[in-house]
């Protein structure tokens, strides 16, 4: 198998990573899929990526879906919030032959994009990067990372440890560029590894508006943060997961990090707490566990959201 063309849904700080790996690579037809307004806006402004020596402007070709028709590889990155609207787009783009990979965080973005194609196309994934968008003195969004850093995609096969041909050509396609690719035996354990890191770190900090070495610093944010990866762990296992809890030192990440979660409310957009605590909710409602940490910081970091929304002015 070999995969020469890849469609990518989602140039955001994760799919503009994709593009940056990807774009101008010989022998491969890459396009960033798009219409109307933001088509015209993306052919127009290109993707702007600070590699962190210099702001490189990246001019991918631009495809509707139905031009994106038949890819061999897609590559959906939007955000979780935008993946419900996106679906039709995924439907139009894939033929039976299509490979899917989804880099969104959690644990039901491949679910979710089942109900509109076969669920045998889909490679389970989850992204490991760096990278962060934000404007630029003259108002233009950047998305910047370092590709020094061996940052990439790990996937593998739903249920199966063996790596299928299928594998091995996305192994071949992103070989020699900045975006490395991990073979995971147990994909299904290594995101939920992942899941568990979002909640237990990204909450609580969100909640209380602290960096990251408050998990070192604070026994009551060290509390939250256990109690969130206890919870999630409760469900894992009552789903048949044995879920690995995370292991992060104090300088796994800068004393002054804030994660996604803080990001998105420090920059007054909506977070992806659907993703985090609300699927955890419904999770945990299906197999009859409890959930009252992360029950607290879902409506909590949903009434922060009301707040910035300017809801209690």
């Amino acid at each position: 198998m070999e995969i020469r063309s890849v469609a990518l849904i989602g140039a955001g700080a994760v799919g503009s990573f994709i593009a940056y790996a990807l774009a101008g690579k010989d022998g491969v037809d890459f396009c960033v899929v798009a219409d109307g307004a933001r088509k015209e806006r993306l052919e127009r402004e290109g993707i702007a990526v600070n590699n962190k020596k210099e702001i490189v402007t990246l001019r991918p070709r631009v495809c509707t879906p139905e031009e994106a028709k038949g890819a061999d590889l897609l590559l959906v990155a939007v955000k979780y919030t935008a993946l419900d609207s996106v679906l039709e787009d995924i439907r139009t783009i894939c033929s039976p032959d299509t490979v899917v990979l989804s880099l969104l965080n959690g644990i039901d973005s491949e679910e979710k994009i089942a109900e509109v194609i076969d669920p045998a196309q889909i490679v389970y994934s989850l992204m490991r990067v760096s990278s962060e968008r934000r404007k630029n003195e003259e108002g233009r969004d950047v998305v910047t990372f370092d590709p020094t850093i061996k940052w990439g995609v790990y996937l593998g096969e739903k249920g199966s440890p063996v790596k299928s041909a299928r594998i091995e050509a996305i192994e071949d396609l992103f070989a020699g560029t900045t975006c490395s690719v991990y073979f995971m035996e147990n994909i299904l354990q290594d995101q939920w590894a992942k899941y568990a890191s979002n909640i237990c770190y990204n909450l609580p900090q969100a909640v209380l508006g602290v960096p990251f070495k408050a998990y070192f610093d604070s026994a009551h944010v060290q509390f939250l943060r256990d109690r969130l990866l206890k919870e999630v762990t409760r469900v894992g296992a009552a789903m048949g997961i044995e879920v690995p809890g995370p292991s992060l030192s104090w300088d796994s990440c800068l004393p002054t990090a804030r994660f996604s979660t803080l990001q998105d409310l420090d920059a007054g957009r909506h977070t992806e707490i659907e993703m985090f605590a609300g699927v955890l909710m419904r999770k945990a409602a299906e197999v009859g566990v409890e959930v009252p940490y992360a029950t607290f910081a879902y409506h909590a970091i949903k009434a922060l959201e009301e707040k910035n929304d300017g809801k209690f002015d």
